[in-house]
């Protein structure tokens, strides 16, 4: 949380202790902070990609020497069971050392025929981006942002929530230690209050935004004011379809896994589960039985697999949804009720007799709250998938594949699984449509949002 005392604080959320308070950067750091990433960026886009590459891999390699420091502290700071924030420290070293061997490939001059002699597509750095993060994976998000962007020349500078602010410093700690330049990336600690001036900054070139629907609004408002390129990546309401042919209990288990991990706390967790009537009682019964082993404990022991929400407040809004969706016919079978003791703790809860008028339907909810729907066909699974304002990831499980990857085009997401559980891969294109945003993270498309994609034309004409 934050305060008006111009200083940010940590707060352990298992407990409701205070770890930590850091002061806001002041006007005159900001003006600091933003001059020396432009000096930086002139310097840094004509390093070779060798050069960044090599950076990037001791960045690499300093997240896995860290790895328990860097993960203990967002253990302490949002929840997250620490086998789980080692396991996302190693993605984020995974994701450096993708892109150290693959943008030189991603970024490549592209001839193309005209009536030039020669003509080509260059990708050009736009220079500094600012990134405004979330909470829920307080590195991966960042890493998944400055991994590509540094790769391509740009800079960068995070604007990251405020009860992560230590995991914030040791992302820059990441890189300055792993030999990047001095400004090349650089943390700011400011409130949310002061996004809008940075973005409106001639020095700030571009802007990506991971967050909620409202935050969205206010960095898409802003960014097109000032005319800047913006990558949105918003909230989800992902649906995870069952059909009558599937492999019930697989996806039971997953399904599970797929709504409980992080808490629920994340924008592409299944959290609408339509299931074909053929096979709702058995996917009930089975998920039900998988959803009874995330219980929810002290982050920091490993037997841990579920840990707290962030903050008080967002166990609140769950509430508040799910009294909304009981007063409207829904059922709750399991879970549901605020634990007893300190921290922000919030059982694994399942509803049943879902419609699309219940907050667990048309709202995203961020927490271990899973929404039960029958839907009559794979038709009408589909068509309830599809009646969401959000548009970010789903999965269909159905032992047809060739069916299930017919179906999946029908989806409007940014992201279908067939048979498997949605997650973000460094690989493949990462983002959403609809409410879920605009613009993609990873892979080629990923970098190439950051580029000015710049047209070579060598005369004479042909």
């Amino acid at each position: 949380m934050t305060t008006n005392d111009r200083t940010a604080h940590s707060v352990n959320p298992a407990t409701g202790t205070p770890i930590a308070a850091f002061p806001y950067s002041t006007p005159a750091q900001i003006d600091a902070v933003l001059d020396r990433a432009v000096a930086e960026q002139r310097l840094w886009r004509r390093r070779s990609f060798a050069d960044r590459a090599a950076l990037m891999v001791a960045a690499a390699a300093y997240l896995r020497a860290n790895a328990a420091r860097f993960a203990r502290h967002a253990t302490l700071e949002m929840g997250k069971p620490l086998a789980d924030a080692e396991a996302e420290i190693e993605k984020c070293a995974w994701g450096c050392e993708y892109y150290a061997a693959s943008a030189a490939g991603f970024l490549a001059d592209e001839p193309i025929v005209s009536t030039a002699s020669e003509s080509y597509v260059a990708y050009q750095p736009l220079g500094v981006v600012l990134a405004v993060m979330p909470w829920n994976f307080p590195f991966w998000q960042v890493f998944r942002f400055a991994a590509p962007a540094l790769m391509a020349g740009n800079v960068g500078v995070l604007k990251h929530a405020g009860n992560v602010t230590q995991c914030a410093l040791d992302v820059e700690e990441v890189f300055r230690s792993a030999g990047f330049p001095p400004g090349a990336f650089a943390t700011l600690v400011v409130p949310g209050g002061e996004v809008e001036p940075l973005i409106a900054d001639e020095r700030i070139a571009a802007v990506t935004i991971t967050g909620s629907e409202p935050a969205g609004v206010a960095v898409a408002s802003a960014s097109g004011r000032a005319l800047k390129k913006h990558v949105l990546e918003l909230g989800g309401s992902d649906a995870f379809v069952v059909l009558a042919d599937a492999d019930v209990e697989t996806a039971a288990s997953v399904g599970a896994k797929a709504r409980f991990q992080n808490a629920g706390q994340s924008c592409i967790c299944a959290k609408r589960f339509i299931v074909e009537d053929a096979a709702y009682d058995r996917f009930l019964a089975a998920f039900l039985a998988a959803a009874t082993a995330y219980v929810p404990g002290d982050p920091t022991d490993r037997a841990t697999v579920m840990g707290p929400l962030a903050r008080p407040d967002l166990r609140d809004d769950l509430v508040r949804q799910i009294a909304g969706s009981v007063a409207l016919g829904a059922r709750v079978v399991l879970g549901g009720t605020v634990p007893a003791g300190p921290g922000a703790f919030f059982p694994a809860t399942v509803l049943v007799d879902v419609d699309a008028r219940m907050p667990v339907f048309c709202e995203e909810t961020f927490g271990p709250v899973a929404a039960i729907v029958r839907a009559q066909n794979a038709e009408h699974a589909i068509a309830l998938a599809n009646d969401s304002s959000f548009g970010l990831g789903g999965a269909i499980w159905t032992s047809d594949v060739a069916r299930g990857k017919a179906l999946a085009r029908d989806v409007v997401t940014g992201a279908v699984f067939v048979n498997g559980m949605t997650a973000s891969d460094p690989r493949l294109p990462f983002g959403g449509v609809k409410h879920s945003g605009y613009g993609r993270e990873l892979s080629y498309l990923g970098i190439r949002e950051f580029t000015n994609v710049q047209t070579i034309w060598v005369g004479p004409a042909r």
